[in-house]
């Protein structure tokens, strides 16, 4: 009777699958054509950057589209009108337009920052094998991604890949498990940033689908410390305050190859930054990383906060935020800059794709 049961189970997830597959091997396809180092066609002068900021927050400030995150109480309560771009180049030099000091939650845009932290702390074998690397084609929260994918987390840019990721810290103690996510961030933004309490207090009391996909991954075995621990750590994570400069910076720490431009603090080995922007590049928008990569080509990632961070591979970040979004729980406008940036600028992956 088990064994039958295991066997329809299979049957189930197999079924399943073949009807992502061709979605998610499309995402997949397209992030392994990427090359580390992306040969713009000529590095900008500062004025080429403060122009394409400049001109892509006054293209997109008086667009309506989208609304606030409101499975998260608190962030109804966001102002809609706020929207900051900025670029940061691997010097550390900020090119910025709009509400640059305005402290919006992280969310998930806080996952691959965790995720190099695995890579950092343990190695990137570690992420693969306990997490997974490959795209769902799904939505960030979903639950049948665990069970398609063989009762495992997928990747680390989605909930369940991120509560595990948090969960992989080695940490004594819950305490010292935040403090280490918490360092990790500040390390990449290259100065403190806060907890925001209420925040935090809101998305804790309704994360029953964090909770289940928390316990499922447990059941699961793929979940390496208590789940409530991890839920809270994870939450926390999400609350972090930040704004567009800290987020800037921390993209920017990326595209200089780990190395903090302000602090001069390696944050990440050279060598797992590709992995890291791979991961981006597929799963960094969610079941809409497809598209991203179609039109702007740059590994990124999105949070239901508003704010988004793209990377030009060993040159430049760019980020935006305004907090409304699309059904997908992408921002707007955010993304409408920074795909207009890039196109502007020509630093697609794969080539220029002006918009």
């Amino acid at each position: 009777m088990v064994q039958r049961s295991k066997e329809r189970g299979r049957n189930r997830r197999n079924a399943m699958m073949g009807v992502y597959r061709k979605k998610v091997g499309v995402v997949a396809a397209v992030a392994a054509l990427s090359v580390f180092v992306v040969e713009v066609r000529a590095e900008p002068a500062p004025a080429d950057f403060q122009r394409a900021v400049d001109q892509a927050y006054a293209k997109y400030k008086d667009l309506k589209e989208g609304k606030n995150a409101d499975y998260i109480p608190i962030l109804t309560t966001v102002p809609s009108d706020l929207y900051g771009v900025a670029i940061a180049t691997r010097d550390g030099t900020l090119y910025t337009a709009g509400d640059m000091d305005y402290r919006f939650s992280i969310q998930s845009v806080s996952k691959p920052f965790t995720a190099a932290l695995i890579m950092q702390q343990q190695s990137p074998e570690v992420l693969r094998e306990k997490i997974g690397v490959e795209p769902t084609g799904l939505p960030f929260n979903s639950k049948m991604a665990l069970e398609i994918y063989d009762d495992r987390s997928v990747n680390p840019m989605v909930n369940a890949g991120a509560i595990s990721a948090v969960s992989l810290v080695k940490a004594g103690s819950e305490k010292e498990r935040w403090k280490i996510v918490n360092a990790n961030l500040e390390a990449f933004a290259g100065g403190k940033l806060p907890l925001l309490e209420e925040v935090y207090t809101s998305e804790y009391e309704t994360a029953w689908g964090n909770r289940g996909i928390a316990n499922l991954l447990y059941n699961y075995g793929r979940l390496y410390c208590d789940p409530e621990e991890a839920l809270r750590v994870y939450t926390k994570q999400c609350s972090v305050g930040i704004n567009v400069k800290d987020l800037a910076i921390m993209g920017a720490t990326l595209a200089n190859e780990g190395v903090n431009p302000i602090t001069g603090q390696k944050v990440l080995d050279a060598r797992h930054v590709p992995e890291l922007l791979a991961i981006m590049a597929t799963a960094g928008f969610y079941d809409e990383s497809g598209e991203w990569m179609y039109s702007a080509g740059l590994p990124a990632k999105t949070g239901v906060g508003g704010g988004i961070v793209a990377v030009v591979p060993g040159h430049f970040a760019i980020v935006a935020f305004s907090p409304r979004l699309n059904e997908a729980g992408n921002s707007v406008r955010s993304m409408r800059a920074i795909r207009w940036i890039a196109g502007e600028l020509g630093v697609g992956l794969y080539g220029a794709n002006p918009e």
